[in-house]
């Protein structure tokens, strides 16, 4: 969702007065910061869960604008691709922890470059969340080869 279509939200604030269970389709993906984060293939740790970010970005984000090319239909054309929702929130551990959706399921407020607060869609890569300009496409790296582009700018 663009931040011009985010007037269509009728509260302005729904997310300081609704659950994350209780806001409608429109509120649920205006909360989607556009960050591009949680589109990175991530390597976890057998032994201890432990997630690590690469910068391989999945095939249908576009690296520039940090947005699904193909939103719609991104389910069916991505294996992994996990739809967000308030049950499959009950294990966000694996979304950075700038995630609206994880801050908000964790009882945490959104971040003050989320462009709901700021009013501002560039003040994701002002504050240097977005991964815009950071990473590769999938189709540049080996399946066997993510190792090798792990990430350390994204704190978890």
């Amino acid at each position: 969702m663009q931040l011009e279509e985010i007037s269509l939200v009728e509260n302005t604030e729904f997310w300081r007065t609704k659950s994350l269970g209780e806001m409608n389709r429109e509120e649920w993906e205006a909360l989607c910061d556009g960050c591009g984060r949680c589109c990175l293939h991530k390597l976890e740790e057998c032994d201890t869960g432990k997630v690590y970010y690469t910068r391989v970005a999945c095939r249908l984000l576009d690296l520039e604008r940090c947005r699904c090319t193909d939103y719609t239909h991104r389910r069916t054309r991505v294996d992994d691709c996990v739809e967000l929702t308030p049950e499959t929130l009950a294990d966000a551990s694996w979304l950075p922890k700038t995630c609206a959706y994880r801050r908000l399921s964790e009882g945490r407020a959104l971040a003050w470059w989320h462009p709901l607060v700021s009013g501002d869609q560039e003040s994701v890569r002002r504050a240097g969340i977005s991964v815009a300009g950071r990473v590769l496409a999938e189709s540049h790296v080996a399946p066997d080869g993510l190792e090798e582009h792990v990430i350390r700018w994204i704190r978890r």
